[in-house]
């Protein structure tokens, strides 16, 4: 008696879980965009070096790297705002004088807390050696609340929909059932991947950089009851 009472009570439950899950509903998708000045650069280097000797571009390598670090303590850069992504040496062949060189090259990431300071730094960074610049990444130091906010306007912008939908209908939308992150783009204003072919003229002539907006963009799917 007790097991066709906890069948029957199953079967119930099942049936109940069932029903919900046939109720109309209506699905959609919101978008969220925050708009963000950004206030922190980071700046992608390299030191590179080429010659016949393995062990002197190693050494020139890494004398521009000890200049170089040297010069971002002196400008008040803190240690955990630069670091080295990779060092490497390789041998080089030619084929068509028929002869073997050597590369020394060592990544060094910086990241400027103050984005006014960034072309001084760059400038001074230059005038110490560095001689390769793999990418200009800027940043901001308050991206974690304003992807929140973000998503607030796609959850949003998701219900909005969802009444809009049901408004023709004579309906109305209840509580939402179902809610996922679709996209998350963050889009940078610039980032750029170029070697600078001529680091003697960017020595001497001022950068200038207009880091203008980076687009946060968040877009969610969202299933609402109808009712």
């Amino acid at each position: 008696m007790k097991k066709m009472i906890l069948f029957l009570a199953l079967m119930l439950s099942v049936s109940a879980i069932a029903q919900d899950s046939q109720k109309p509903s209506v699905s959609v998708s919101g978008e969220g965009i925050i708009k963000i000045v950004p206030d922190q650069v980071l700046i992608k280097s390299r030191i590179e070096h080429e010659g016949a000797s393995a062990a002197s571009v190693k050494k020139e390598n890494d004398e521009v790297v000890d200049r170089i670090i040297q010069y971002l303590k002196s400008e008040g850069i803190d240690e955990k705002d630069f670091q080295t992504n990779y060092v490497n040496l390789n041998k080089r062949y030619d084929y068509n004088e028929k002869t073997y060189t050597y590369i020394a090259n060592q990544s060094i990431s910086i990241k400027l807390n103050n984005i006014d300071d960034y072309e001084r730094i760059m400038k001074g960074l230059l005038e110490n050696g560095l001689n390769r610049i793999d990418g200009i990444q800027f940043v901001s130091s308050k991206i974690e609340s304003h992807e929140k906010e973000a998503r607030r306007l796609a959850v949003l912008d998701a219900q909005s929909k969802a009444k809009q939908l049901a408004e023709p209908l004579n309906q109305k939308i209840g509580k939402a059932i179902a809610i996922s992150e679709m996209e998350y783009n963050n889009v940078q204003p610039l980032y750029r991947m170029e070697e600078m072919a001529d680091m003697s003229m960017a020595k001497t002539e001022q950068q200038s950089i207009a880091p203008g907006e980076m687009e946060l963009k968040i877009r969610v799917n969202l299933s609402f009851e109808l009712l």
